[in-house]
């Protein structure tokens, strides 16, 4: 309830305000949506489980978010590899977030096949002492406070991605 009374006291904003609002008036599977696709934009989306796989064996501290659909039953081989990289991104403070469609997950990617996950990699700026600063959207903030308040949850909420 608080959350649409603060929705509607900004109507009379500025366009920008506006969109900012809409943003945190959003379910959080519309900040999901809108976080993948400025990723992709900017070339940080690794799609696909071997592929994500991959790059986390290689560097998994350049990792933010771990995108995985809730397995289909009966592919125990799949099913085994997602929990173990489930399993490896916990252990690297990488935050897993459950979608429940792997078909809209691929859509909202532009996929042509169907894929159960995909990385979201971080974006670094260099300071003045040429040291690297990780930088956050506004879309990916509003992610790691959800992830953050589901971190020590025996079991993680299964976000609902829109229809595409």
């Amino acid at each position: 309830m608080v959350v649409e009374e603060t929705c509607t006291m900004h109507l009379d904003m500025d366009l920008e305000l506006e969109i900012d609002m809409a943003m945190e008036c959003a379910p959080i599977g519309r900040t999901v949506k809108s976080a993948l696709v400025r990723a992709q934009s900017e070339s940080r989306v690794i799609v696909g489980l071997s592929a994500a796989i991959n790059v986390l064996s290689k560097s998994p501290e350049g990792s933010l978010f771990c995108l995985m659909a809730v397995p289909k039953d009966g592919d125990s081989a799949t099913h085994m590899h997602e929990v173990l990289l489930e399993a490896f991104c916990y252990e690297n403070d990488i935050y897993v977030i459950k979608v429940d469609d792997a078909t809209k997950l691929s859509r909202i990617l532009g996929q042509e096949t169907v894929e159960s996950c995909c990385l979201v990699q971080k974006t670094w700026a260099g300071n003045l002492q040429d040291e690297e600063e990780e930088q956050l959207t506004k879309a990916e903030n509003q992610l790691v406070d959800y992830c953050e308040a589901h971190w020590d949850a025996p079991q993680h909420p299964i976000v609902q991605l829109p229809a595409v």
